[in-house]
C-alpha cells in the first residue's frame, strides 16, 4: 500500500506491504467522543465556571479591591478558533470578576509559557482574540510569565519532595488566580492542564528542573505513559505547595479536548478535585484499547514546523525528541526490540533565533566523552545562566537555555526502547547520524535495512498526521488503565 507522510514543507510516499502494515489516524480509526457543539459550548462553559467543584464561586472569592490574574497556555496547545476553550472561557471569568466589583485595571493576563519563547504580540491576538487583545494588551495587563525576571519571581523554597519552587510574584500575590488549562493527552505525565501547567507555565527553570530530567524521566513508570507517574506526583506536589505558601486554591478551569482542539467536557474547580473527573472523561478519547498484535515497526513522518515550533522536525536534538514522544504513547503496542522510521529532510536548520541553544548543546553531545544523551546533562547550570541564551529568551522570542535539557532527557528514551531509529530522506543526514540515528534514502530502503532486527515479515504501524494532529495512547484491545 502506498502512504503520505509529512515531510518537510510537504510528503513523502512510502509503499508499505499492504499484508501486514496498520493505519492509525488520531480521530478517525477511533472516532473521538462527540464534541460540545458550538451553538451551546459558551452556555456550558458558564454553567461549569457559575459553579465550581471544591472550591467558593468567583463572585465569593473577590470584590472591589481585588486583584485578579488569569493564566492562559501559550499557542502550542489549545486551538485558535473563535469557539477554543481560551477565547470561550477567559470573557466569562472576567465579566464574572466585574460583576462581584473586580475593577478592570486590577485584572491581569498572564501566558503562562514558561521555558518555552514568549508569545508575540499577534500571538497573543490570535490567542486570545481580538476583543480581549484589544480590551487589555495596551493597557500592559497581557504580558508573557518571565522565569528570568526577579523582581517578579518569589522563592518558596523548597518543598518536602526536596523540589525548589520558585514562581510568578504576580499569580502569588493575587487574590484570585484562575487557570486556564486544556486536558489533553500529553506524553510528559499523560495529561497537559491541571496542576502541570501551574508547575510549568508559571515557574523557573530549577523548578522544571525538579522533573523534566533524567532521574525522573528514565523510570519505568515514564514509559509507557501513565497518569501515576513520578513526574505526575510531582506536578502535584509543587503546585499544591504553591497554594499552600500562596493562601488559596487555583481557580482551574480546564476543557477536555478532541482531536481538533474542540471541548468534549468543561470542568472548573479545585484541581485536585477536577483532575481525576477531567481525566475520567478524557481516558475515552486518549487511551485507546486498539491494537490485536504488537508491532515491530512503527513508520511516520516530520513536518519542519509543528508542536514547538518552526525547525522541530529539522532540529535534531527535537526530531529524536519527538521520536521519544511516539515511543512514550505507544510503547504498550511496540515489541521489545522494534524499529522506528521516520522521514525528514533534517537539513541542519535548528532555527537557533527560536531555539538559541540547541546547537551548542549538540555540539557538546559531539566530543567530550558525551557517549550519551545523559551524560550532557552535567552542562545543564552552565548553558541555563549563560547571559545570551537568557537574554534571548527574555527580549528576542527565544526558549531558554534549559528548554534543551529538558528535551535531551527526552531525546534519550528512543534509545532506550528501540532496536534502530532511521531518518529517511534526510538532506544532511549527519545530523541525524549524530544523534544515534541511522540513514537511509527512502522508506523502503530503511525498513530492508531493518529486517536485520526485525525479520522479514515484521508487524508494521503507520501513523500518518502524527504531528497534524494530538495524539493519543494506544494500548492492546483487551488492555484497560
Amino acid at each position: 500500500m502506498r502512504v503520505q507522510f509529512e515531510y518537510g514543507q510537504g510528503y513523502m510516499e512510502a509503499n508499505l506491504p499492504e499484508s501486514n502494515t496498520d493505519i492509525f489516524i488520531p480521530g478517525e480509526t477511533v472516532p473521538d467522543p462527540a464534541y460540545i457543539p458550538e451553538d451551546k459550548i459558551e452556555e456550558i462553559t458558564r454553567e461549569s465556571i457559575l459553579n465550581p467543584t471544591g472550591i467558593k464561586p468567583i463572585s465569593e472569592q473577590v470584590s472591589k479591591g481585588s486583584k485578579v490574574v488569569i493564566i492562559f497556555p501559550d499557542r502550542v496547545k489549545g486551538g485558535f478558533q473563535e469557539t477554543s476553550h481560551r477565547k470561550i472561557s477567559i470573557p466569562i471569568i472576567i465579566e464574572e470578576c466585574l460583576k462581584a466589583g473586580v475593577d478592570k485595571k486590577d485584572i491581569k493576563l498572564i501566558c503562562s509559557n514558561g521555558l518555552h519563547r514568549k508569545m508575540t504580540k499577534e500571538d497573543l491576538k490570535e490567542i486570545l482574540g481580538c476583543k480581549i487583545f484589544n480590551e487589555y494588551y495596551y493597557s500592559n495587563q497581557i504580558v508573557n510569565h518571565d522565569s528570568e525576571d526577579y523582581d517578579n519571581l518569589v522563592d518558596l523554597g523548597y518543598n518536602e519532595a526536596g523540589d525548589h519552587v520558585i514562581m510568578n510574584k504576580e499569580v502569588f500575590d493575587a487574590d484570585l488566580a484562575v487557570l486556564i488549562g486544556h486536558t489533553l493527552g500529553n506524553p510528559y505525565g499523560g495529561y497537559s492542564g491541571g496542576y502541570k501547567h501551574s508547575a510549568t507555565g508559571i515557574t523557573h527553570w530549577k523548578c522544571i528542573g525538579a522533573h523534566h530530567v533524567p532521574h525522573v524521566m528514565h523510570r519505568s513508570d515514564f514509559t509507557p505513559v501513565t497518569k501515576t507517574s513520578l513526574m505526575r506526583q510531582k506536578f502535584d506536589q509543587i503546585s499544591q505547595y504553591m497554594e499552600e505558601k500562596m493562601g488559596k486554591k487555583f481557580f482551574v478551569c480546564d476543557a477536555v479536548l478532541d482531536t481538533c482542539q474542540r471541548q468534549i467536557d468543561v470542568f472548573t474547580g479545585y484541581g485536585a478535585d477536577i483532575q481525576p473527573i477531567s481525566w475520567e472523561s478524557a481516558d475515552k478519547r486518549t487511551f485507546i484499547p486498539w491494537a490485536e498484535k504488537k508491532y515491530d515497526v512503527v513508520v511516520f513522518g516530520m513536518p519542519q514546523k509543528f508542536h514547538y515550533g518552526n525547525g522541530h522536525g529539522t532540529n535534531p536534538l527535537l526530531m529524536l525528541q519527538a521520536i521519544s514522544a511516539n515511543i512514550i504513547r505507544h510503547k504498550r503496542i511496540l515489541s521489545d526490540n522494534c524499529v522506528v522510521i521516520v522521514s525528514s529532510i533534517c537539513n541542519g536548520y535548528f532555527h537557533d533565533e527560536e531555539f538559541p541553544s540547541y546547537r551548542e548543546v549538540y555540539e557538546l553531545y559531539q566530543k567530550d566523552y558525551n557517549y550519551t544523551l545523559p551524560d550532557v546533562e552535567k552542562y545543564d547550570q552552565y548553558l541555563s545562566t549563560n547571559e545570551e541564551y537568557i537574554n534571548k529568551y527574555r527580549y528576542n522570542y527565544g526558549y531558554h537555555p534549559y528548554h534543551a535539557f529538558s528535551m535531551i532527557s527526552c531525546g534519550h528514551i528512543a534509545e532506550k526502547h528501540t532496536s534502530a531509529i532511521y531518518i529517511v530522506g534526510a538532506y544532511e543526514p549527519g545530523f541525524a547520524r549524530g544523534m544515534g540515528m541511522k540513514t537511509r534514502a527512502t522508506f523502503e530502503d530503511a525498513l530492508k535495512d531493518a529486517r536485520k532486527y526485525v525479520g522479514d515479515t515484521p508487524n508494521i504501524l503507520a501513523l500518518p498526521k502524527t504531528f497534524k494532529t494530538a495524539g493519543v495512547h494506544l494500548m492492546m484491545n483487551d488492555e484497560t488503565i
